[in-house]
């Protein structure tokens, strides 16, 4: 990304056109009073007529009422009936203009060149004016239950705001009028939108109003004011009632305006908050991973809080929310997996919406990870515990009366808590590398450490801290809860509705939440201390499960509010101090925002009030509060990404990750958790994100994506940022005076945690200059290929005796057994060998080559001469039809001429020339005239007949024989013979002497010298390594640089054993394998030094079969060598901006990533302002001001994390679960 100047425009011109004729129909609910162009005035006249119909019908109604002609009831049934009808009409209108607009369309052609949302109207009843007004819905069901609420809502409107009424409500004429003309406007908008056209809401949560959903919101909000009335004149007398009508009488003139801020959510959304706000400050649960998760634990934890309501026994009550508290409070997701398929904790991962789902790696088998017989042993005793000292302490001394904190059962308890919520704040505390809300920096922390084992040996003193808290926490604090609400004197009063759903929420949130309960109920201990003996009876009269409901909710408000003024102060302020960020209206916001100071606090108040985000509109110091939605922010599924080919470094590190961050979680050194929390991950180039989705007694559900690789310069600028935190916290001196311990960076979204040891991979790029372009390297290569060629062939032999070769899905360079999770990802492979050959072969030249012999005239054309500058490799059609028609084994390509230029096709940087060429039918046009039968030996073809039986001298010989269509090169033998001296005998009998008694058993020393001795053994390998040499343009050694790279790609010139070698795939395979190990060879020798001895290369060559992948990053089997982990992987590289050749490892090993909390609410309000602005105000330039890099609110990056297709992660695992005891 191309970073602008901070007044790059909000929104272009384009959008603010649009936007401007967009807000209008949101205001007003769906007329398009401002087209864009001309339009003749009935279309205006129209839409006027259709928005004040419902004021005229509840006109009539209200006259006939005020006249005495017609009781209240008579009238508003009137109204809606009259209502009813016009809404018909119209829908049966736009049914019937759809129908002849359809057949209008098929005949005629549309105009292109005029504008997009310009329409032509013939007449004021035309299907063109009829569609533009009213469209229509788009399900019958639809037409026929809007219908029914537009007349229902008419009729309740009207009798809502009958003027007698509402006289009699305010005691006013004049207030009344005012409140009733400006009401019958928010139910015209209302109306217009459910019947007629519905206009785009600012708040919206889903990208597509698929079964249209959005008209029913706007009626919603109507209906729960009238429903609020009713009750009010239908319950009698009631003072807070009344209070409440007419507040919301008047607050119901605002509607509209509330609407088109966008403060009111849509249904979904409303529904989703209001399920998960009950479930966790009324019900005492957690909000949940998914939609149906969030759905059956409410419905489950309301069918709890209502059977303990009927429960006749106060002991039985509190049995029964001791046992349905702790059940309920631990991982269900386990129990189900155990019924299904025992796979762990880890749920299905893997790439959504464009990306194939991918297994997830084997979880650890450490406690916890699955529910086995060591789990469930634990849980029943705990819950045995439990229920047992409750209800020994209940029946004991339940009923004593005495509540004073000094002398009643509750006073050992009460100061047990403080104790041990005040040991648990302190060890929590020095478990991180900033403590006091991240002000001062952890003097207990190790820094400057980059070794793992010195790293974990200095934090043993922590590690033993962090084993006190987890039990002082998980095991000691539940059951000194439980004793204190068991003996509490308000359990005698259960039956009523508010104790009882209180205490039902008290005990499942000792465990659900042990942290957050001990809190709770130290903040109510102390309350109880600083009153002493005095009554305060509103307090007093909630008893204790309504007390600590009540600080439960206040704490969590508290910590919004403080969480969105800390995101409001850096907006605010950074908008200024930051000259990159300063735009031409900053210093206009600044004062603004001072001068309207509590007007900002009240905005701040009111979004952690309604647990809403604060929305900064397009991230500038304009605040507005978004709408309540699910801590999640996103109303899909978790674990959607855009995947690409680096996902797979953050699909690999994610189960290392999970371990990590499970002990993290459970040491404390990552802060208080509590779902919605963000964290950011740190590693080279890597940016891993992890949000906390659930939580409960004993585990942890995250959802952790992956951030682009590439980076662009908006991305760099905050990476930067990041690592520059980073350092602050982990890297400087041990020993800091006060000043120096300060945290620099308290005002960065970004609070550093701690330190994990993970499993990733290291990547280091070297730039092969001196390496590659070396002569002395190039002539040691093709000495190096041979010997390398020996070895894999000689172990072919070994291989095929004992029954099994590479699988099918190895590449070239692949070897090793495949790991579990690839074996999961791929069915048991059917296909022939030759089918996975060629796709992971990038060959320019295939098997149709073979009728093209006359190429042989261009012999002194060599790609060596490097005519045109090195070529990369290219993909070829062959491995695009063979990636799409996986199965396939006869896949042709093209041929090109030596040293041709080659243009790129539509298929990425695939070659024109891999297309294969037209041919006439029957016709050889282009093809040499060749004599059929006449020396064919000239022509390098084999004589005809079947080749000669080999007669080995040793029996053991025929373990290491060769296919026999191997020995049929078309190559001349006195070719052969020349290039004799070239083949490395020693090594041959060297390696033969290694691998022999692998196929021997208990064979002697006889035997295996018989093996080395026998001739004709040795001269098949030599005339098979010298014709895969001649085949590959090696035979007098490798002098370019180019040639190298094309060959280690597989994109291999053309030669006259080109087409032998391509046709038979298992010696291609070994030959492209052999060349790529030799480069590794030459590689590590040029750095190293040259090998020493001939056991020396032997178990070199051995460890890079064991631990080594050496191939392109292009194929798959990179791609599944990091999936299984592989020690180490090689790939060579060319960089045509630079014109260099590079060599890539990947090192797999234990690293520190370091890992911080983000601003929570500072997160939210972005991912809120992102939504509005590109599901709302569709501003997708990838220039917008609101994506440009902020160093303070990382704004690029919360971009990217937010969910598709909003953001770009291209990683995001499924909800992962695991424990944190």
């Amino acid at each position: 990304m191309v970073r602008m100047g901070p007044d790059v425009p909000l929104l272009n011109e384009y959008k603010q056109e649009f936007f401007w004729k967009r807000f209008p129909q949101t205001l007003l609910g769906g007329p398009r009073f401002k087209l864009g162009y001309c339009a003749p005035p009935y279309v205006y006249v129209n839409q006027a007529i259709l928005f004040l119909t419902p004021w005229l019908f509840g006109g009539i109604g209200t006259l006939l009422c005020q006249l005495q002609l017609l009781q209240e009831l008579h009238a508003t049934v009137l109204s809606g009936l009259l209502m009813f009808g016009a809404a018909a009409g119209v829908q049966a209108l736009a049914l019937y203009a759809a129908r002849r607009s359809g057949a209008v369309e098929r005949l005629g052609a549309p105009n292109i060149l005029i504008d997009e949302d310009e329409m032509e109207f013939t007449h004021c009843v035309s299907p063109e004016t009829v569609r533009f007004i009213a469209p229509g819905k788009r399900f019958g069901l639809n037409v026929v239950l809007h219908t029914v609420l537009a007349g229902l809502l008419c009729g309740f409107g009207t009798w809502y705001m009958l003027l007698g009424r509402l006289t009699a409500l305010y005691g006013s004429i004049g207030v009344s009028l005012v409140i009733f003309v400006l009401s019958w406007v928010t139910l015209c908008i209302a109306e217009y939108s459910l019947i007629v056209n519905t206009a785009t809401e600012t708040a919206t949560f889903q990208a597509q109003d698929t079964y249209e959903i959005t008209p029913l919101t706007r009626p919603l909000y109507i209906f729960i004011f009238i429903a609020v009335d009713f009750a009010h004149k239908f319950s009698g007398p009631v003072v807070e009632l009344q209070l409440a009508s007419q507040v919301l009488h008047v607050l119901f003139l605002f509607l509209p305006l509330l609407w088109a801020l966008g403060i009111l959510p849509p249904l979904d959304a409303l529904l989703l908050w209001g399920m998960e706000q009950a479930l966790v400050f009324g019900l005492g649960g957690s909000p949940m991973s998914s939609n149906f998760r969030l759905l059956l634990m409410f419905g489950v934890s309301a069918g709890v809080a209502v059977c303990s309501h009927f429960i006749p026994s106060t002991l039985g009550v509190v049995l029964f929310s001791v046992i349905a508290g702790f059940l309920l409070s631990l991982d269900l997701s386990q129990v189900r997996m155990l019924c299904t398929r025992p796979r762990g904790a880890f749920g299905e991962r893997g790439f959504r919406k464009g990306g194939s789902p991918t297994p997830p790696p084997r979880p650890p088998v450490s406690f916890g990870w699955a529910l086995g017989c060591g789990e469930t042993f634990l849980y029943l005793t705990l819950l045995l515990m439990a229920v047992t000292e409750a209800g020994l302490l209940h029946h004991f001394l339940g009923s004593v009366h005495s509540q004073s904190l000094v002398t009643g059962p509750q006073a050992p308890v009460s100061y047990l808590l403080l104790v041990l919520f005040c040991l648990c704040w302190v060890l929590r505390e020095i478990q991180g590398a900033y403590v006091l809300g991240g002000v001062f920096l952890n003097p207990l922390y190790p820094k400057g450490l980059s070794s793992v084992a010195t790293f974990k040996q200095r934090n043993r003193g922590l590690y033993a801290a962090a084993a006190i808290r987890r039990v002082l926490l998980y095991f000691v604090s539940p059951f000194a809860m439980i004793a204190f609400l068991s003996v509490d004197k308000s359990l005698q009063l259960l039956h009523r509705v508010s104790l009882s759903v209180g205490f039902t929420r008290a005990f499942r949130l000792v465990w659900q939440s042990s942290e957050d309960a001990l809190l709770q109920m130290v903040v109510v201990v102390l309350l109880r201390l600083a009153v002493k003996n005095n009554m305060l009876p509103m307090w007093d009269s909630l008893e204790t499960g309504g007390q600590l409901l009540l600080v439960g909710l206040l704490i969590d408000r508290l910590a919004q509010f403080l969480a969105k003024l800390k995101f409001t102060l850096t907006v605010l302020v950074t908008s200024w101090t930051e000259k990159k960020q300063r735009r031409q209206s900053a210093g206009t916001l600044l004062a603004l925002n001072t001068s309207l100071c509590p007007l900002v606090l009240a905005v701040v108040a009111l979004s952690a009030l309604l647990s809403a985000p604060l929305l900064p509109l397009f991230t500038l110091p304009i605040f507005l509060v978004g709408f309540p939605r699910p801590q999640r922010s996103w109303p899909g599924p978790v674990g959607t990404a855009c995947p690409c080919p680096d996902s797979i470094f953050y699909q690999q590190m994610s189960g290392s990750l999970a371990s990590a961050l499970r002990m993290a979680f459970a040491r404390g050194s990552m802060g208080s958790l509590a779902p919605g929390s963000h964290f950011l991950g740190r590693f080279q180039d890597r940016m891993v994100w992890i949000m906390i989705l659930e939580k409960g007694y004993g585990y942890c559900t995250v959802n952790i994506k992956g951030l682009e690789l590439q980076e662009t310069s908006c991305h760099t600028v905050e990476a930067r940022r990041v690592d520059e935190v980073f350092e602050a916290a982990f890297e400087r001196p041990e020993r800091l005076g006060f000043t120096q311990g300060l945290n620099l960076h308290w005002g960065n979204a970004l609070t550093p945690c701690a330190a994990l040891a993970v499993r990733v991979y290291s990547d280091a790029r070297n730039v092969l200059s001196g390496i590659i372009d070396s002569h002395d390297n190039l002539r040691k290569l093709q000495d190096d290929f041979l010997k390398v060629l020996v070895w894999l062939l000689l172990r072919y032999g070994v291989q095929k005796h004992k029954g099994f070769l590479w699988s099918c899905e190895d590449g070239p360079g692949l070897g090793g057994r495949k790991s579990q999770s690839s074996q999961m990802a791929q069915t048991a492979c059917k296909q022939p060998l030759e089918a996975a050959v060629v796709v992971e072969s990038n060959v320019s030249s295939l098997r149709f080559r073979q009728d093209s012999s006359s190429l042989t005239s261009f012999g002194d054309w060599s790609d060596e001469d490097d005519l045109f500058g090195p070529q990369p490799a290219r993909r070829t059609v062959a491995l695009v039809t063979a990636e799409v028609q996986a199965g396939h084994t006869s896949l042709q390509t093209g041929a090109s001429l030596p040293g041709s230029v080659e243009m790129d096709s539509l298929f990425e940087n695939m070659a024109l020339s891999a297309l294969q060429p037209l041919q006439p039918l029957g016709l050889g046009i282009g093809m040499p005239a060749v004599d059929k039968g006449h020396n064919s030996e000239v022509l390098g073809e084999p004589p005809p007949g079947p080749l000669p039986q080999l007669n080995f001298s040793c029996p053991q010989s025929e373990v290491f024989n060769l296919p026999t269509g191997w020995r049929t090169a078309p190559l001349l033998p006195s070719r052969l013979l020349q290039l004799r001296h070239l083949f490395p005998e020693d090594w041959f009998r060297f390696t033969l002497g290694r691998v022999g008694p692998a196929v021997q058993g208990d064979a002697s020393e006889d035997m295996t010298k018989a093996l080395k001795e026998d001739d004709v053994l040795k001269d098949l390998h030599a005339q098979v390594a010298l014709s895969c040499l001649i085949s590959m343009g090696a035979e007098s050694a490798f002098t370019s640089p180019s040639y190298v790279y094309r060959l280690y790609c597989g994109d291999i010139p053309w030669t006259e054993g080109l087409d032998w070698l391509s046709t038979s795939k298992e010696l291609y395979q070994l030959t492209l394998r052999a060349f790529r190990f030799s480069f590794k060879l030459l590689f590590d020798q040029a750095s190293l030094g040259p090998m020493e001895s001939a056991d020396e290369l032997f178990s070199t060559l051995e460890e890079y079969e064991r631990d080594w992948y050496i191939g392109l990053v292009t194929e798959k089997g990179w791609h599944d060598s990091v999936l299984q982990e592989k020690p180490f992987l090689f790939s060579l590289g060319h960089d045509l901006a630079m014109g260099t050749y590079t060599g890539r490892v990947l090192s797999l090993q234990e690293q520190l990533v370091h890992v911080g909390r983000l601003n929570g609410e500072g997160v939210r309000g972005q991912w809120a302002n992102l939504s509005w602005e590109l599901l709302y105000a569709t501003n997708d330039d990838e220039e917008r001001y609101s994506i440009q890099a902020h160093p303070f609110m990382l704004r690029n990056l919360t971009v990217q994390a937010a969910d598709p297709p909003l953001g770009y992660p291209i990683y995001s695992s499924a909800p992962l679960h695991f424990p944190c005891l």
